[in-house]
């Protein structure tokens, strides 16, 4: 049994992977998290209890509390996932990205530097930190081509940005220090328990409640999408079987315009409520002013994580969003006070 800390758990990502861990696994997981807006007790609730499952409130910027816990909890695996993640939010204010994103992440690679040192054979062998990053921070791509593990960096955002920095920082602790790194870049997520403010379960909400759908600009950004348990999957691989310092890429081939996946959800709660086309959800689509350095295009290419580790995402973007719809239609109770922090 492997015991596994995953800062950052109580989110949309971190959630899924402690299931999926949990499910499928023996190891003990410890989560830290701050429990900033976009988290959700809810979503860990069902595993209270468990013998395996051990959350700790604790922000990752507080360097001599991450310390006191590694002594105490001993793991053999870090996986780092906690971080602000919205674009808007950060054109909007760029402090918390760079804090957490940033120094959190430098607080974090310390703690398990430092714990890491001071352990020996086996252990020392077994010990891995898995940083995930965002396919972002490479930045906008043209009408073709994919990124891959040798593209360069270009991000757009403050958020993107900070997350470049930490994947520079993560870098530099496996080369200066040895630090057994691992790191993955992952396109866009979607899926249940998703923050009502990222593009899906923004549109299905609005759409569920009948109110106007923004879409930015001229909708045809196009991003490429994965359903979180099959990044969930992806992360748990290679934690156990990837390489230490390398790069993986994780995506599921599947790029869509953001006016297409809005459509889709139009068409699929129509078809579900039985409406005619008198009163179709697409008149709700309101198309917005675009926002400041909105890059066109991302596409990855997961080659990499095929061949060397064996992964195939296994959901369709059709069934992930009906599957997706479906879930937020008989989990308010879920969603409902999360939705008042941002309608």
């Amino acid at each position: 049994m492997a015991r596994t800390v995953v800062t950052g758990g109580a989110g949309f990502i971190g959630s899924a992977l402690v299931r999926h861990l949990l499910a499928e696994s023996d190891d003990e997981v410890i989560v830290l998290d701050s429990f900033t807006y976009a988290a959700s007790p809810d979503s860990l609730a069902p595993l209270e209890g468990q013998k395996r499952f051990t959350l700790i409130r604790q922000d990752i910027r507080d360097f001599a509390a991450l310390q006191a816990i590694f002594a105490r909890v001993e793991p053999d695996a870090v996986i780092h996932l906690a971080a602000e993640s919205h674009v808007d939010r950060s054109i909007a204010g760029s402090a918390p990205f760079l804090e957490t994103n940033v120094m959190g992440t430098y607080a974090l690679l310390e703690a398990a530097r430092l714990w890491w040192s001071g352990l020996k054979g086996e252990a020392d062998e077994r010990f891995r930190f898995l940083h995930l990053s965002t396919d972002e921070v490479f930045g906008s791509l043209g009408p073709q081509g994919a990124f891959t593990e040798t593209s360069n960096y270009d991000p757009s955002s403050p958020y993107s940005a900070t997350k470049a920095a930490a994947d520079h920082l993560v870098n530099a602790w496996h080369r200066t220090y040895g630090l057994p790194v691992l790191m993955v870049n992952c396109s866009n997520n979607f899926g249940p328990r998703q923050f009502p403010e990222k593009l899906i379960p923004l549109a299905i909400l609005n759409l569920l409640e009948r109110r106007q759908t923004p879409v930015y600009g001229d909708g045809l950004n196009v991003r490429d999408w994965i359903h979180v348990e099959d990044h969930a999957r992806a992360l748990d691989l290679v934690l156990r079987r990837g390489a230490p310092g390398a790069r993986y890429l994780v995506g599921a081939r599947q790029e869509r315009r953001n006016i297409d996946v809005v459509n889709a959800i139009c068409d699929r709660l129509d078809r579900m409520d039985h409406v005619d086309n008198s009163d179709a959800r697409n008149t709700l689509i309101s198309y917005v002013s675009d926002r400041p350095g909105h890059d066109r295009r991302y596409a990855i290419d997961p080659s990499r994580i095929e061949r060397d580790l064996g992964y195939n995402a296994r959901y369709s973007f059709e069934d992930g969003l009906d599957h997706t719809i479906d879930w937020y239609r008989h989990n308010e109770a879920w969603w409902r006070p999360l939705r008042g922090r941002n309608v």
